[in-house]
């Protein structure tokens, strides 16, 4: 295994036969879920919008549209979407403007990078033992006082208990730690959610030593599970979207 990410440190954790299916099995997918084709989309297009920003261009609301449905299409045309009962894709396509609407429209601070990669040893904060392994990942954006910024995007409201315990935003604050010696300003959560009115709500935590120390002794688990091939379902209410609900069935079963 060449580095752990949060994605693969948290899909491990919700179902580890997923993770074996996808990141060592290497089984092909035969279908993206909606959500996440519409996370990706939403992503692109403020991605793109600050990196305008950032190189001095103008950047119309009309121009920001254009980014999204341009990238939901690649979308449908590499991948066949799934979407859920009583979903519409114009639907989608509607609420992710309306989305970009109330982001474009918020005030937005200068910024040093948006989609900013990482890579980082994973080490012991507190004696620096090492993993033997890199973690990798990219900042969605981080503003100019170093505030690390995350955008999500859900169906369901976020509650500033999910942020505080969120953990991508651990893993976040020991890399950029990690990077820049210091540790970021605040952590920030922006949550798009996608009611028939979409809302948009801004989430600040904190993170410290402890907190990293936990991380790293999690990470570690992790790996020592996938190490000794530990996999096994974890039934839950996300096998509805899941890519691999066929193989799942017949695990255990031969």
């Amino acid at each position: 295994m060449e580095y752990l990410s949060n994605s693969r440190i948290n899909l491990y954790l919700n179902c580890s036969l997923k993770y074996k299916f996808n990141y060592i099995d290497k089984l092909p997918k035969p279908f993206k879920s909606s959500a996440l084709a519409f996370g990706s989309a939403v992503h692109s297009a403020i991605s793109w919008l600050h990196k305008q920003e950032m190189n001095g261009n103008g950047v119309t609301l009309e121009k920001l549209y254009k980014i999204f449905d341009a990238d939901w299409y690649v979308q449908r045309y590499d991948d066949q979407i799934r979407f859920k009962d009583g979903e519409m894709e114009m639907n989608l396509l509607s609420t992710g403007r309306q989305i970009l609407d109330l982001y474009f429209s918020s005030p937005i601070k200068k910024v040093k990078g948006s989609e900013v990669p990482f890579s980082v040893p994973l080490k012991d904060p507190a004696n620096g033992k090492h993993l033997g392994i890199n973690l990798d990942g990219f900042f969605d954006l981080i503003e100019a006082d170093d505030t690390i910024v995350e955008f999500k995007t859900s169906a369901q409201t976020m509650y500033q208990e999910d942020v505080d315990n969120h953990l991508q935003l651990t893993a976040y604050s020991y890399a950029y730690e990690m990077l820049y010696g210091k540790p970021p300003k605040v952590l920030k959560i922006i949550n798009f959610t996608k009611h028939k009115k979409p809302r948009m709500l801004t989430f600040e935590t904190w993170r410290d030593e402890a907190d990293h120390k936990r991380f790293f002794s999690l990470a570690g688990k992790v790996l020592e599970g996938i190490n000794h091939n530990i996999f096994f379902p974890r039934p839950s209410f996300m096998c509805g979207d899941c890519e691999y609900a066929g193989p799942c069935r017949e695990w255990g079963r031969k």
